[in-house]
């Protein structure tokens, strides 16, 4: 580097005093402005113009004039001066919640059953902040995250060791049935009077699944049963008569829309927890974390 280029390190002190100089034209009306000593004064801005390597202003008995290298500084010390301002500004209306977006990945049934009355309240509180909501499975909800593209995700299943952690909920699972079904009745059920039945499952990649295999139930009922990726379409299927299926309580109103009968199931080990979840080590933003809190909020009101 050349040894002839300064280092200039400038506070807003010094821009302001410069700029009290530049329109003031007087070392004593400037000082008093900026609340300095006119020594004090008079020293920080020799201090700026040997840092510049450059006058930048002229000095007379009667007044002080701007050269023009301190004509171009005071154009540029103007603009950053505002260009300072606009951010300050701007980064209160982030704390305020008067702007900013947030990103929220959630499972379907999460995103149908909690999210509206969430969000409804949030935009209540923060009109102009812009929400963002990503409905998708447990995987996808995690890929999301993992890469950024959401600030938090309420998911279940899978290993979410690598994020922070709030548990929500722990889930029930309930067998749904036509309400002709032989075990309709039931006040519950366990998963070994299950067996025989004809069953309607939910796809391998999904939470639902893997907490049934997780409790020894991966391939319960007949071995020839349905698989199906969307809820309503296990609804459907069951509500035709082509098999019953267990799922757990948010996932419910899928099942009485088409008029089916829910049946809790008696097992200690079949629950589906729901986490919240974000970046280890990411901060949230203001309007994050208030998204944060009325989630929480609603679950807790439930």
């Amino acid at each position: 580097m050349d040894s002839s280029i300064h280092s200039i390190n400038l506070s807003t002190r010094d821009l302001d005093a410069f700029l009290a100089l530049a329109q003031a034209r007087h070392f004593t009306r400037a000082a008093e402005r900026c609340h300095l000593s006119q020594s004090a004064f008079s020293q920080k801005i020799a201090r700026l113009e040997q840092a510049a390597g450059v006058a930048l202003f002229e000095r007379s008995t009667r007044q002080v004039t701007l050269t023009p290298e301190g004509e171009v500084f005071a154009q540029e010390a103007r603009r950053i001066r505002q260009d300072l301002q606009e951010a300050v500004a701007q980064l209160q209306d982030f704390a305020h919640r008067r702007i900013g977006q947030v990103a929220v990945a959630a499972l379907p049934s999460v995103a149908a059953v909690w999210m509206p009355q969430v969000i409804a309240r949030y935009r209540t509180a923060c009109p102009l902040i812009r929400v963002q909501l990503f409905d998708t499975l447990a995987q996808g909800s995690i890929d999301l995250l993992r890469a950024g593209a959401v600030d938090l995700a309420v998911t279940a299943g899978g290993d979410l060791r690598e994020f922070d952690l709030v548990e929500l909920k722990r889930e029930r699972f309930f067998l749904v049935c036509p309400p002709g079904h032989a075990l309709a009745a039931r006040r519950s059920v366990t998963l070994a009077q299950l067996a025989g039945q004809d069953f309607v499952h939910l796809a391998r990649n999904s939470s639902v699944r893997r907490c049934l295999e997780a409790a020894g139930a991966g391939s319960i009922g007949k071995p020839a049963g349905l698989e199906a990726e969307h809820l309503a379409t296990v609804a459907a299927l069951v509500a035709g008569g082509l098999g019953v299926s267990v799922v757990p309580e948010l996932t419910l109103f899928h099942f009485r829309r088409a008029g089916l009968a829910a049946v809790p199931v008696r097992d200690a080990a079949l629950v589906r927890p729901i986490f919240l979840a974000r970046r280890k080590g990411k901060a949230l933003s203001v309007a994050a974390q208030a998204m944060v809190d009325e989630i929480v909020a609603q679950v807790r009101a439930r």
